[in-house]
């Protein structure tokens, strides 16, 4: 795991794998290990790049690697680390504001996104979709300055 630290997700890349919590288990194997990852959603762009990192960065270090690939049980961001959380708060992406997946949309209560940029509370999402598909857009109300939201999944 503390090798792993090094592969970095390339679309955010201040998260380790390992923070985002999609490196769910390591096998050993009398040739090596199997690392046991789940995407952060089905469709994820960055998976392929991902596995392949992972295998260099383990073989680079005197170890086989095979990277098997999990869909349930499905990655949710309650899988972050607290670590992971700060990261991106102090990359400008405020982390998920909750422990589930957002329903906000379909309460129609909104939930309180933390500016990372001035901490205000006082934001409002101006768009589901950010720059990536797992992030939102969001305004603050106080700095006046537009930032990624990490959605919660």
């Amino acid at each position: 795991m503390e090798i792993l630290e090094e592969v970095k997700d390339p679309e955010i890349p201040v998260l380790s794998v390992v923070d985002l919590g999609i490196v769910r288990e390591i096998k050993n194997r009398e040739d090596g290990v199997t690392v046991v990852i789940t995407p952060t959603y089905s469709g994820c762009p960055a998976m392929d790049t991902i596995e392949r990192e992972i295998k260099e960065v383990l073989e680079k270090n005197g170890i086989r690697t095979k990277v098997e690939t999990v869909l349930t049980p499905a990655w949710t961001t309650d899988w972050l680390s607290e670590k992971g959380r700060k990261a991106l708060e102090d990359y400008g992406i405020a982390p998920p504001a909750e422990a589930t997946t957002d329903k906000s949309f379909l309460t129609g209560k909104t939930k309180a996104v933390r500016c990372p940029i001035c901490k205000s509370t006082s934001t409002t999402m101006i768009s589901q979709f950010g720059s990536t598909a797992c992030k939102a857009l969001y305004k603050c109300d106080d700095c006046l300055e537009t930032f990624d939201y990490f959605k919660c999944i």
